[in-house]
């Protein structure tokens, strides 16, 4: 439903990453520093590894570097913005920034941003709830094709 809803915003185009859940073995972290009483219900000896579920996100930080690079380089922007806390995107930042010369923004959703994220930024701006609020989309947002998106009600 989002995505319909950016859809309608002629400037934007969407990159997706995929998002992978799995069941993989991890090493196990003994607890009895930090737990003494659970550590006592644990079998003993300790297993070394212990299967987990572990989900990932993939994709979306290259796909995000890659088009602002290619940006960049076409010079396709006065100013980028981006909101992320991913500090993979330092180096592409830095080079969008430092060698292209573009200005560069972080809004970022955290108080006390990754500093060096922060540093190859041209600018940092925090967003609070009211940014996010200001930000919406109509409720209802008509569609090009007349239908109606109506924002969940858990929707913030």
């Amino acid at each position: 439903m989002y995505f319909n809803a950016l859809n309608t915003v002629p400037e934007v185009v969407i990159h997706q990453g995929t998002f992978l859940a799995t069941k993989k073995f991890a090493g196990l972290v003994h607890p009895p520093q930090f737990r003494p009483q659970l550590a006592a219900q644990l079998p003993q000896p300790w297993p070394a590894v212990v299967k987990v579920h572990k989900t990932e996100e993939k994709g979306s930080d290259v796909n995000l570097a890659s088009h602002l690079l290619l940006d960049a380089f076409r010079d396709n922007f006065d100013v980028a913005a981006v909101l992320s806390a991913d500090s993979d995107l330092i180096e592409p930042i830095r080079i969008a920034t430092q060698e292209l010369g573009k200005v560069v923004g972080l809004l970022s959703p955290v108080a006390v941003p990754n500093p060096d994220l922060a540093a190859a930024s041209s600018f940092v701006r925090r967003l609070s709830t009211g940014h996010l609020t200001a930000a919406q989309f109509p409720n209802p947002l008509t569609l090009a094709d007349g239908t109606l998106l109506h924002k969940p009600a858990n929707w913030v």
